[in-house]
C-alpha cells in the first residue's frame, strides 16, 4: 500500500508568488504540469497558530479511530462540539481534513484524513 503524504511548509510570500507566476506562464504556453500537493504558510508563527497540539490530536484521532461524526469525535476527545467543528472547518479549508456529508440533510458529517503522514518543511 502506498503511503499518502502531504507536505506542509513555510515559504516566503515572494517565493510563492514567483512559483505561481511560473506555473501561470507554463499553462499559457500549453505545457502539461505535474500535480503537486502541499500546503504552504508564509510564517512559522502562522503555522504554529494553525497546527496547534489540539488540532494535530484531532488529525491523529480521525486517522486512527475513524469517528462517524463530528459529535463522536468531540466526545472521544472530551471537547466542546462547536470548538471541534471550528477546528475541523479550518483544517478542511487547508485540505488536511475532508468533511463528508451524509446521504440525507439530517445525517451527520464524517471527518476523514486522507493522509498517513504530514511532512513539515521549513526553509532556512
Amino acid at each position: 500500500m502506498k503511503i499518502r503524504r502531504l507536505k506542509v511548509g513555510v515559504r516566503p510570500l515572494e517565493e510563492g508568488l514567483q512559483e505561481f507566476g511560473g506555473t501561470l506562464k507554463a499553462l499559457q504556453t500549453g505545457k502539461i504540469l505535474s500535480k503537486r500537493k502541499g500546503v504552504y504558510i508564509v510564517k512559522v508563527e502562522a503555522m504554529r497558530r494553525v497546527l496547534t497540539p489540539s488540532r494535530l490530536t484531532l488529525l491523529h484521532l480521525i486517522r486512527t479511530r475513524h469517528p462517524r461524526s463530528i459529535a463522536a469525535l468531540a466526545k472521544l476527545i472530551h471537547r466542546d462540539f462547536k470548538n471541534v467543528r471550528a477546528d475541523l472547518k479550518l483544517l478542511a479549508d487547508l485540505g488536511l481534513v475532508h468533511l463528508e456529508p451524509g446521504a440525507h440533510m439530517r445525517d451527520s458529517v464524517t471527518p476523514t484524513v486522507p493522509y498517513e503522514r504530514i511532512q513539515f518543511e521549513i526553509a532556512v
